[in-house]
């Protein structure tokens, strides 16, 4: 499949109800927000370990063939286990030797090929994968995702919880179950911006199919993550535009701002989406070059 040959940029919507959607683990993993606005925040490496997983799990129950998308940040495994698999599993006879700092440039650039060829998330977001024996070099990835910001400001409350079933008999003699805490918001509506750039999608082999994959990642990204610490998180909009040119036809920020999101007059403090109203942008309005997606739809 040939690499995408068009910019993209996208604004993602989710929401979180009755949950912790980002935990800062300086703060006693309480929800992210920032300190000043008290607006939550959702890193982009939470966003990106959710699309991994999503890539993960559709490879292993065979919803996409698991060759060629592998996830390289996996939880459970080493980076060096993947990163050894070029010098190992080459095929040919001018396969690549692992030497640490010492390896070829030349061994380092199909080192660096293999694992965009057969990893997912190299091929999308990149990786440094310089740091041990098994050289593959830098990859910048033409997938990028910011932090997501809450359009109004969260509460985040702490509860205190009880577990009546005691760890051992030395705690039995105290007479009250465990004690522990958790931290939830009532509700957030959270918004992302993305790009890609297909100048580096050429330089990893990002695909239309991978695009498509992303997509799919994004529309489903919480059906598969759900968990009673993070409440009800839903994909609420994806609004994608796409350039007719690879440098693009217009400002990313002048897409963005076409997107309105405005909480309802009669609402003082928003607990569901329908306290929103969301306007997605009229196509006849954006300028030329731009074709305007609904990746929900």
């Amino acid at each position: 499949m040939s690499t995408i040959e068009n910019r993209y940029d996208f604004v993602y919507l989710f929401d979180c109800q009755d949950g912790n959607p980002n935990g800062d683990p300086d703060s006693d993993n309480s929800p992210r927000f920032d300190p000043e606005t008290f607006n939550g925040l959702v890193s982009d490496v939470c966003l990106k370990r959710k699309i991994r997983d999503y890539v993960s799990n559709s490879t292993t129950v065979g919803a996409i063939p698991e060759t060629e998308n592998r996830i390289f940040v996996l939880s459970g495994n080493t980076l060096e286990s993947n990163q050894r698999q070029p010098f190992e599993k080459w095929e040919g006879d001018d396969k690549p030797e692992a030497k640490g700092k010492d390896t070829k440039p030349t061994d380092i650039d199909k080192a660096r090929l293999w694992m965009c060829k057969n990893f997912f998330d190299v091929r999308a977001f990149g990786a440094v994968m310089s740091t041990t024996e098994f050289n593959c070099g830098q990859v910048r990835g033409p997938v990028q995702i910011t932090f997501a910001r809450s359009i109004d400001r969260i509460l985040p409350t702490e509860h205190t919880i009880s577990r009546q079933a005691f760890t051992g008999e030395k705690d039995i003699k105290s007479g009250t179950g465990t004690l522990g805490r958790k931290y939830t918001i009532p509700y957030g509506l959270y918004l992302a911006h993305g790009y890609i750039n297909p100048v580096f999608a050429a330089k990893t082999g990002f695909s239309e199919d991978d695009l498509a994959l992303l997509w799919k990642a994004l529309a489903n990204l919480f059906e598969l993550d759900r968990s009673a610490a993070r409440g009800t998180m839903s994909s609420r909009g994806l609004y994608i535009f796409k350039h007719e040119s690879k440098l693009g036809n217009a400002q990313a920020q002048r897409l963005f701002d076409t997107i309105k999101i405005e909480k309802k007059p009669d609402v003082e403090s928003p607990r569901s989406f329908a306290d929103y109203t969301v306007v997605p942008p009229d196509p006849s309005t954006l300028p030329a070059g731009i074709t305007y997606i609904d990746g929900l739809a």
